[in-house]
């Protein structure tokens, strides 16, 4: 064997999975075709959030009067915002790639195929083999029959990322992570957009007051959001974009410059030689057990090529787990109910556990704090009083089933409810553990106090 591990694919999965293997004394390597890092640090989580702080840095400027602050003539550089993206993303790739030198994890560039269950051929050429492999080749964006992306008028998220001018109009379809936070992008830089969602609400897996709300904000920045809606076909024919919308009953046309796709993902299976070694999928993805082995043994997968949550904290801790087995470590299989997700629209989105509609359909008896934002000093010091806490308690056990957030830093709020889930802390926990004044976390207290009656702010 010339590894004890080898990894096909460097994204949130695999790199760090391949770190914490290296660091457990495995001989560590990690096969990549493309970009060190993978999506999330090139074309997903990292370069988006450098244009959505270009987007809050202008939209802090256009504030600036209220704050006192006098500016002169001010216009975004587009050209320049999405270079600083490129730029970030970059940086980040290069941070992993010293990460792999640290760790004396060896790289191989190129194309992974499975000769057997203990051999890799890179491009066809170098033959690697290893005890354990594991897939972590992550997913790309799924494409609709009727809608191909062309690169140029039909887009996905990367040709979003690297538009040379910017766009006059856009049509959004898919009102998820990515199609909100890349429309709230667009329409801070001036761009007019519309989104179209198949689905009743607006980030449609969150909870139903955080939907109305962002619904809200979406508008008042002057997007139109078309709910319970779907795009028939688009006309490319032409200069514009031609799309024919049904919405309900009656059927739009819309004229656009570019027309994103954002409507999931696809798992990236293809081409590595799984039917070589009898590797189990469905629909694409590969099939595992609780700490990612296939139906092969020495064969795992972890992150968005499996059938679990697609998001790089959870392909990374997947890839925690899984070497940690191997390594006969004693662990424990993934909570996949406390999970927390955050979507970086303006105002932010931070959510972990059940929605209420979840809870209540679950039989639960439910007892529900929710504190708005605008009832902090902090929030109304910063000029942000958009948003709320939302707590959902068993009634029975006062056990936390799910917490909502949105508003400003909600992302990074989450994270205390997330350990608050996992240690089964209660509500009069919560309440009586004090929170920093003034501070937006105190949201969080004053949530918990609201759930039992003793609200002293509203």
């Amino acid at each position: 064997m010339n590894h004890d591990i080898i990894f096909i694919g460097s994204g949130p999965g695999g790199y760090v999975a391949a770190i914490r293997a290296a660091q457990l004394g495995m001989n560590t390597a990690v096969v990549e075709k493309a970009e060190i890092g993978g999506v999330c640090l090139n074309w997903g989580c990292i370069p988006t959030k450098a244009l959505l702080k270009s987007a809050q840095v202008l939209h802090n400027v256009k504030d600036a009067k209220k704050f006192g602050i006098e500016v002169g003539e001010y216009k975004p550089n587009f050209e320049k915002i999405i270079k600083r993206s490129r730029t970030v993303a970059s940086q980040v790739s290069k941070g992993v790639e010293f990460l792999f030198k640290k760790n004396n994890i060896t790289l191989y560039r190129g194309e992974a195929k499975f000769v057997d269950k203990n051999t890799i051929s890179v491009n066809g050429e170098t033959e690697i083999k290893a005890k354990h492999i594991v897939i972590s080749t992550g997913a790309r964006a799924r494409e609709l029959p009727n809608l191909k992306i062309d690169g140029k008028k039909i887009i996905g998220y990367r040709q979003a990322l690297t538009l040379e001018k910017l766009p006059e109009s856009m049509l959004v379809i898919g009102s998820g992570a990515i199609g909100t936070e890349l429309a709230y992008f667009y329409a801070t830089m001036g761009t007019k957009v519309t989104i179209v969602e198949l689905l009743p609400n607006v980030v449609p897996l969150s909870d139903q007051d955080v939907s109305a709300e962002l619904l809200t904000s979406l508008k008042r920045n002057r997007i139109k959001v078309y709910t319970s809606a779907m795009v028939e076909n688009v006309d490319i024919s032409g200069e514009k974009c031609i799309s024919t919308v049904k919405i309900g009953d009656k059927t739009e046309q819309f004229e656009t410059d570019v027309v994103l796709s954002s409507v999931g993902i696809a798992p990236n299976t293809e081409n590595l030689g799984l039917e070589n070694v009898g590797v189990e999928t469905d629909r694409g993805f590969v099939k595992v057990d609780d700490f990612f082995k296939t139906n092969v043994d020495g064969i795992y997968a972890i992150g968005d090529v499996i059938p679990t949550i697609a998001l790089a904290h959870v392909a990374s801790a997947e890839g925690i787990v899984c070497v940690e087995k191997i390594a006969g470590m004693d662990v424990e299989p993934i909570n996949y109910n406390n999970i927390p997700s955050a979507i970086f629209t303006n105002p932010e989105i931070g959510s972990v556990g059940m929605t209420e509609k979840q809870a209540a359909d679950s039989g639960y008896n439910l007892k529900i704090g929710k504190f708005p934002m605008s009832a902090l000093g902090k929030s109304t010091a910063i000029g942000d009083r958009n948003g709320f806490v939302k707590l959902i308690f068993d009634a029975k056990t006062d056990t936390l089933l799910g917490a909502h957030i949105i508003g400003h830093n909600a992302s990074d709020m989450i994270a205390e409810l997330v350990v608050s889930m996992k240690y089964d802390i209660s509500s009069h926990q919560l309440l009586k553990s004090v929170h920093p004044h003034p501070t937006i976390s105190e949201a969080i207290m004053e949530a918990a106090a609201t759930a039992n009656n003793e609200a002293i702010h509203i």
